[in-house]
């Protein structure tokens, strides 16, 4: 199931638009949407704006419907006719291909699950007819356009100063049916406006230094530029590869994880203790008083504690770089946080503990 290319372009344009936009949800609505237009199209003898003598009758605006769905509820509109009516027959209860398609997208296409389990899916549902192969095929086509539309779409629409990195582990199934565990990568630019935007994402070794070289390699490509601080966690082939991808870009070695790595070098019962510490560098006013707190607490814990001295005498200008940028964007750049927590809202929905499908070719 092939999407038109309105509705491929509508698709991407919701995407680009806003902050956390639901991957899963919208893709099902645009499908319904385009499903829906097609069949008016039908009823109606002719496309819109399209000249023919077999048109029957003419659109005459739309009325508003919000579907429930396996993957959210999705608000669809439905054309109104100047003569006759028309109802979607894929919004008709019960509907063998409306439960099937909400099967497919939320398991087929996201569980990774196989064509030949989608029958024993759909009789499960309780739908009398099961869905071919070939259906199964086509709609998952459709999703992978999608997708792939959206991975290599343009960044030359702005700037993003800011672009933040992250992996996250999930079991993916290779082009051999096995299931392994694999890094699903996340890039998402921040650009002057202050918007959010997913700028790619991929699915491989999070420390191979060939992996991230030719993510960032691509994104550059699709026309990423302005980038002045990368935020992310110290994967070894990550760091390097930035340094040839991204020069004259500076590296915010992510706080969070940082801290974490202190506390493995600290016995569980200072572990409180220490992190309360840490914390006390990043709530001073300024970089001067940043850099000044960063040194005192490295002494303090050191005392005790002496692998941390070296731990933080390598890693203060990477988890301080946050500092030659505006206080009041601080919050935001000294961590993935911001990227975590969108992550982590897409891999708790339901449904996603199992494989995904293959990654892309």
């Amino acid at each position: 199931m092939a999407l038109s290319q309105s509705a491929l372009s509508e698709l991407l344009e919701a995407f680009r638009a806003g902050d956390g936009v639901d991957l899963i949800c919208e893709s099902v609505r645009v499908a319904l949407q385009d499903l829906i237009q097609l069949e008016a199209s039908e009823r109606i003898g002719a496309a819109p704006y399209e000249r023919t003598d077999a048109r029957v009758s003419e659109r005459n605006g739309h009325r508003p419907r919000v579907l429930t769905t396996k993957a959210g509820d999705v608000e669809l509109r439905i054309p109104k006719l100047r003569k006759g009516s028309f109802f979607p027959v894929i919004l008709e209860p019960r509907r063998r291909i409306d439960q099937a398609l909400y099967a497919v997208v939320m398991e087929a296409y996201v569980h990774g699950v196989s064509t030949r389990s989608v029958d024993d899916l759909v009789e499960a549902m309780g739908v009398d007819a099961g869905i071919s192969k070939s259906e199964v095929s086509r709609i998952c086509a459709g999703l992978d356009e999608q997708v792939g539309a959206f991975r290599t779409r343009a960044l030359d629409h702005t700037e993003f100063p800011y672009v933040y990195l992250d992996a996250t582990y999930l079991n993916v199934r290779n082009t051999t049916g096995q299931v392994t565990s694999m890094a699903v990568v996340v890039a998402t630019g921040i650009a002057a406006d202050g918007s959010r935007e997913v700028l790619g994402l991929d699915v491989g070794d999070s420390e191979d230094e060939t992996f991230w070289r030719g993510f960032l390699t691509a994104l550059k490509q699709r026309g990423l530029h302005g980038v002045q601080l990368v935020i992310s966690d110290q994967h070894a082939g990550l760091v390097k590869a930035l340094r040839r991808s991204f020069q004259g870009a500076g590296h915010q070695r992510c706080r969070v994880h940082f801290a974490r790595n202190l506390l493995a070098h600290v016995p569980k019962s200072h572990g409180d203790m220490v992190a309360a510490v840490f914390r006390t560098i990043f709530a001073q006013p300024d970089a001067a008083a940043v850099s000044h707190a960063w040194d005192e607490v490295r002494d303090q814990l050191a005392k005790s504690f002496p692998k941390i001295g070296p731990l933080m005498d390598e890693a203060k200008a990477e988890v301080t770089a946050f500092t030659v940028f505006p206080r009041a964007h601080w919050q935001k750049i000294w961590s993935t946080n911001p990227l975590e927590r969108s992550t982590r809202r897409s891999s708790d929905a339901p449904g996603w503990s199992g494989s995904s499908p293959p990654p892309p070719p």
